[in-house]
C-alpha cells in the first residue's frame, strides 16, 4: 500500500523550502498543498494545534511540524537514500548545532512566524536611523560567522549536500530584500557563502525550490509596505 506523504506549505516560505529540497533529495513523492495563512484551514490547524502555522508533513495521517525536526524526520524515515545527517556522532551534533544558530538568528530576519536569519533581516526594513544601522552590521555579523564556518569546503559538511545547507540555502532567494532593504551588497561582505549559494542553485532540488529573488521583495514589500 502506497505511503500518503502531504506537505502544507506556502511557496515563498523558506522554512517550507527545507522541506521540498529534503523530500526531493530524498526523492519522495508528495501531495503539496499551498496555504492561506491570513485564513488557515482546518487541515493546517488540526495538523498545527499548537503553532497554527506551515509547514507541517503529513506522513500516513500523522503530522510533523517545524521545518528543522521534519528535514531530521525525512532524513530518519527514507534512509535509503544519500544521508543528509552524518553518521559520525559528533559530526551530527555539529549540523544540529548549525541548523539551530542558522534557525534563532533568522526568526530576527522575516515574519511569518518563521525562524533567527528571519528576525534579523526584518529588522532591515522596520527600523530606521541608528537602529537600522546596528540591525545591519548584526546581520553582516551573522553572514561573516556562517562563512567562516564553511570557510573553504564545497558544503557546510564537506563535499556531501546535506542538512546545514538545507536549512541555510532558502535564505539565498531573500538576499535580495535584504540588500535593497539594508543598503549593502551580501557577495561584498561574504563572497564565499555567495558561491556556496550558486553552487546549491546546481542541485535539481533547490531549484525547484527556490523562490525568485525579486519575487520575493516583491510580496514583502506588498505585505510589509516598505519602499
Amino acid at each position: 500500500m502506497a505511503e500518503e506523504v502531504v506537505l502544507l506549505d506556502l511557496g515563498v516560505s523558506p522554512f517550507g523550502q527545507r522541506c521540498r529540497i529534503a523530500l526531493a533529495e530524498k526523492g519522495v513523492a508528495y501531495e503539496y498543498k499551498e496555504q492561506d495563512l491570513d485564513n488557515k484551514s482546518p487541515l493546517l490547524l488540526q495538523a498545527n494545534p499548537v503553532h497554527k502555522k506551515i509547514p507541517v508533513l503529513i506522513h500516513d495521517g500523522k503530522p510533523v511540524c517545524e521545518s528543522v525536526i521534519i528535514v531530521q524526520y525525512i532524513d530518519e524515515v527514507w534512509s535509503d537514500g544519500a544521508p543528509l545527517l552524518p553518521a559520525d556522532p559528533y559530526a551530527r551534533a555539529q549540523a544540529r548545532f548549525w541548523g539551530d544558530f542558522i534557525d534563532k538568528k533568522s526568526s530576527a530576519f522575516c515574519s511569518f512566524s518563521m525562524d533567527q536569519i528571519y528576525e534579523y533581516g526584518t529588522r532591515l526594513w522596520k527600523l530606521k536611523g541608528e537602529a537600522h544601522q546596528v540591525a545591519k552590521k548584526e546581520f553582516i555579523e551573522i553572514l561573516k560567522v556562517l562563512e567562516a564556518e564553511l570557510g573553504d569546503k564545497k558544503y557546510f559538511g564537506g563535499d556531501a549536500f546535506g542538512y546545514v545547507d538545507i536549512a541555510l540555502v532558502p535564505f539565498c532567494s531573500w538576499f535580495y530584500t535584504f540588500e535593497t532593504c539594508g543598503g549593502f551588497s551580501v557577495e561584498a561582505e561574504a563572497p564565499k557563502l555567495v558561491a556556496w549559494g550558486k553552487r546549491c542553485l546546481e542541485r535539481e532540488s533547490v531549484s525547484k525550490a527556490f523562490y525568485d529573488p525579486v519575487k520575493v521583495y516583491e510580496i514583502l514589500k506588498q505585505v510589509y509596505g516598505f519602499e
